[in-house]
């Protein structure tokens, strides 16, 4: 064998590590959202796999990204879920796909400034920020112990709060003071950390204590739930083919959602900046954005019709790409592959689903706080004055009809919260004349 090949080789078995780390870098936020969604995180990590694989096609592997779950159709996949069903909120998330799609071809032939006149910031902003606040009172609920509707108690009151304490202060201290590739990773160290607190409850006894000190009389005939029960995990097989669900048309379904799509659209834009920055190149230009937009959607799609989550492109691989000079687009797929090896480990997704439900409250405290911010910051980042009468109806509009859960009905259609607020942003923007100054 040649030294050309030796090295040929080396340099393959090197990519496919570094692959390896950048998904373990993604991997806690590309499962968190099946988690608090009730989608399956083995399918989840199959599509982030292939997704990112469709992307590289697309993009004719240019640009150094890996696309996995994203965290702006969290609101609507939960409510989805509840609404109609998994198979039918899949319809909805296929169609935000197909969004994307048409909206790489209105690239191709208007130019990217067409998505800047149609959604500015003074939309796609407060729709982000709606988007965070809606799911407010999931967080809440779930970090002290309840189901994310509230109606039902899983872990006493008590409990609850220090474990989502734990996992909350970890995620913060770490994404604050954490330095290398353990800067990359808070949600997964929050998990973890919120995990093992659980465990040691369960271990100790300690639920039953802390509650008897909060209510004497509780201890009397009462056993303390066990935080983590490892039964799932014991009845799943170590491999299998994952739980693809297909989706079931919907028209209720594609209306709430779409309009969902509208923000992840224009921050797709910062995604490919933002990449582009670190690795020195311009991949608005080449292979341009209307083809990694056009991958985006793609993925999406594909992602939606296997019942995993809306693919986006993840900013934490972003930084790690910073961090180690990794600049090859070869490293992301060697990333979906192992995605989509892990998918075939059952026993994976039955771990995940072993984790209790307030530290996954604790996370969404922090998350969804931090999906709100970015509406705010892509709002104060546009530098328009919000007091003027045009934008102050627009932000005005979006944000108490989003957060207020207004509701339009015409006979079997209906539409509301994320998805209403997002269409009437869209259509005040269109209607309402420009201010003089703009």
């Amino acid at each position: 064998m040649s030294a050309d090949t030796n090295t040929h080789y080396r340099l393959r078995i090197a990519d496919s590590l570094l692959g390896a780390q950048m998904l373990f870098v993604a991997f806690g936020a590309l499962v968190l959202v099946p988690i608090l969604t009730g989608l399956d995180p083995n399918v989840a990590l199959f599509t982030a796999g292939a997704g990112t694989l469709v992307f590289q096609v697309v993009t004719k592997g240019k640009v150094p990204v890996f696309l996995a779950s994203s965290f702006a159709f969290i609101a609507p996949i939960i409510y989805g879920v509840q609404t109609w069903g998994i198979p039918a909120t899949l319809c909805g998330l296929s169609a935000a796909g197909v969004l994307y799609i048409i909206l790489s071809f209105l690239i191709r032939i208007f130019g990217s400034e067409i998505l800047h006149r149609i959604l500015p910031p003074v939309v796609t902003g407060p729709v982000i920020m709606v988007i965070g606040l809606v799911l407010a009172p999931v967080a809440v609920h779930m970090a002290m112990g309840r189901t994310g509707d509230g109606a039902a108690w899983l872990v006493p009151e008590p409990t609850a709060m220090i474990v989502a304490g734990v996992s909350l202060a970890t995620t913060a201290v770490i994404a604050l003071l954490a330095r290398g590739w353990l800067k990359l990773i808070p949600i997964l160290v929050g998990i973890l950390a919120g995990y093992l607190c659980a465990f040691i409850f369960d271990l100790t006894g300690l639920t039953a204590t802390l509650q008897a000190s909060f209510d004497p009389g509780q201890l009397q005939n009462w056993t303390a739930p066990a935080l983590i029960s490892m039964a799932p995990v014991a009845e799943r097989a170590w491999f299998a083919v994952p739980n693809f669900v297909f989706p079931e048309w919907s028209w209720a379904a594609i209306f709430f959602i779409v309009p969902v799509a509208i923000a992840p659209a224009i921050e797709h834009f910062g995604d490919v900046l933002a990449i582009g920055s670190v690795t020195g190149k311009d991949y608005l230009e080449d292979p341009g954005v209307q083809n990694t937009m056009l991958g985006d959607g793609l993925a999406t799609s594909l992602a939606s019709f296997l019942g995993g989550p809306p693919n986006t492109t993840y900013s934490e691989v972003s930084g790690a790409v910073a961090l180690t000079k990794a600049f090859n687009p070869a490293i992301m797929t060697w990333a979906a592959l192992c995605a989509i090896l892990l998918s075939f480990v059952g026993k994976i997704g039955a771990i995940l689903a072993t984790i209790p439900v307030p530290v996954m409250g604790g996370i969404m405290i922090l998350l969804f706080g931090m999906i709100t911010v970015v509406g705010i910051n892509t709002l104060v980042k546009s530098g328009k004055d919000l007091t003027t009468p045009r934008n102050l109806i627009i932000v005005a509009v979006i944000l108490v009809s989003g957060i207020g859960g207004m509701k339009f009905t015409a006979g079997a259609f209906a539409i509301e919260k994320i998805g209403l607020a997002g269409i009437l942003g869209l259509l005040l923007n269109l209607i309402l004349p420009m201010e003089k100054e703009e």
